[in-house]
């Protein structure tokens, strides 16, 4: 008995050093919706094919896991990994020496070669690769049930502002939402982005947001830009205020609304939904628009201290850059992959489309690329502030708007 006691012992003592030294890593991520989620279960089954220990810490909702990651950052208890955006919020941390660079998984895996230069450049700073890109996301769609223009009697997609307004006209008189609205900051800010580059063009754009230029012609662009803005208020219904994106969705899948203005991750709950882009739903770009809004996804790996978390990082970087993996994530998550040597053939209509605009370089970065994240918010607050506040003096509201930049 007691040699078999001290072999269990000693057994047990090898497996508890063996599953430590296994590559582990929790994960804190906002992709909480259906498409999401099981786009993220794509990165999660190859990571534990490969030998990888998962824990997820997801919470709903992008600002609430920001705030959450932050207070473990500021804790000493950062996770090992974290989904976020490309763009400045990434540098602040970087900047701090609080993440962990990835140069060799991405010197190895040749990432200068298979991502655009644009791309790479703002996963890399000072010389070194800290972040591993997810896939990028067009935020420019109109997204339209067949059923509800079937019903409506609209029988093309509309060309200009004043033809949309014309087919809400026409849901509106079939009993239907026009516009299944997300009436939540972030969700009010995007759909601005998408209209302010219709009304200035992909130069005026980026001289806005990047050069903050407050010329006459740009202050009149914007003016257009909220008059659009405040013209939707009169197309969406009562429960509007707070409601998820995902959501909003969900009344188009059921065709009790005619439209959404979303990033296209909204395809992922169409197709948990089982409905078929072309078929079921359709997708354009927002009227007028010469180009797409973008942003892109990654992964962020802070220092955690931990040897076995260091590794996962590793591994989990590899994993969500492998082609394959890129394809199949695009596919659940609704984005286009990162990796410009992948096989975009599975890809749906929809897709092929933003892929189309991204070839071609006709995006534009969405704010949180370009902005600080107080920026951001000082955005995401104007525009909430306008929408809410029901003003229609869209020249005032134009002359207040660089403040955001101050």
């Amino acid at each position: 008995m007691k040699l078999f006691l001290a072999g269990a012992a000693i057994v047990g003592l090898y497996g508890s050093a063996h599953a430590e030294d296994k590559p582990t890593i929790e994960i804190m991520s906002s992709w909480t919706s259906g498409g999401e989620a099981a786009a993220l279960n794509v990165i999660k089954t190859e990571f534990e094919k490969r030998g990888g220990v998962w824990k997820d810490s997801s919470i709903a909702g992008f600002g609430a896991a920001d705030a959450a990651f932050q207070n473990r950052i500021v804790a000493g208890d950062a996770p090992g990994a974290k989904q976020g955006v490309i763009g400045l919020a990434a540098a602040d941390f970087i900047n701090q020496g609080l993440f962990n660079p990835i140069d060799d998984v991405a010197a190895a895996g040749k990432w200068a070669d298979a991502l655009p230069k644009s791309i790479h450049d703002l996963i890399t700073y000072d010389g070194k690769v800290y972040l591993s890109p997810t896939g990028a996301h067009g935020e420019s769609w109109i997204f339209y049930s067949k059923e509800a223009f079937e019903k409506a009697g609209i029988s093309q997609e509309p060309k200009t502002w004043d033809e949309l307004f014309a087919d809400f006209d026409k849901l509106k008189a079939a009993g239907m939402v026009p516009v299944a609205w997300g009436g939540q900051p972030w969700q009010q800010t995007k759909v601005f982005n998408m209209i302010l580059l219709s009304q200035v063009g992909i130069d005026g754009f980026l001289k806005i947001y990047v050069d903050k230029d407050k010329s006459p012609v740009s202050v009149e662009g914007v003016k257009k830009t909220l008059e659009i803005l405040g013209k939707l208020r009169g197309y969406v219904d009562a429960g509007a205020a707070g409601r998820n994106w995902n959501d909003a969705t969900a009344m188009l899948i059921s065709a009790k609304a005619g439209v959404q203005f979303m990033g296209d991750w909204a395809k992922g709950e169409f197709t948990v939904a089982g409905k078929e882009p072309g078929k079921d739903y359709g997708c354009m770009i927002v009227p007028e628009s010469k180009g797409m809004v973008y942003i892109a996804d990654a992964l962020w790996f802070p220092k955690t201290g931990k040897a076995e978390t260091d590794k996962a990082q590793k591994l989990l970087a590899e994993v969500v850059m492998d082609p394959a993996i890129q394809v199949e994530f695009a596919l659940k998550k609704g984005s286009v992959p990162m990796r410009s040597d992948v096989d975009k053939s599975k890809l749906d209509v929809c897709a092929q489309k933003g892929v189309e605009l991204m070839a071609a370089g006709a995006i534009v970065p969405d704010q949180a690329i370009v902005l600080t994240p107080q920026q951001v918010g000082a955005l995401d607050d104007f525009v909430d502030e306008y929408w809410s506040g029901g003003s229609n003096d869209a020249a005032a509201a134009a002359e207040n708007f660089f403040a955001i930049f101050e």
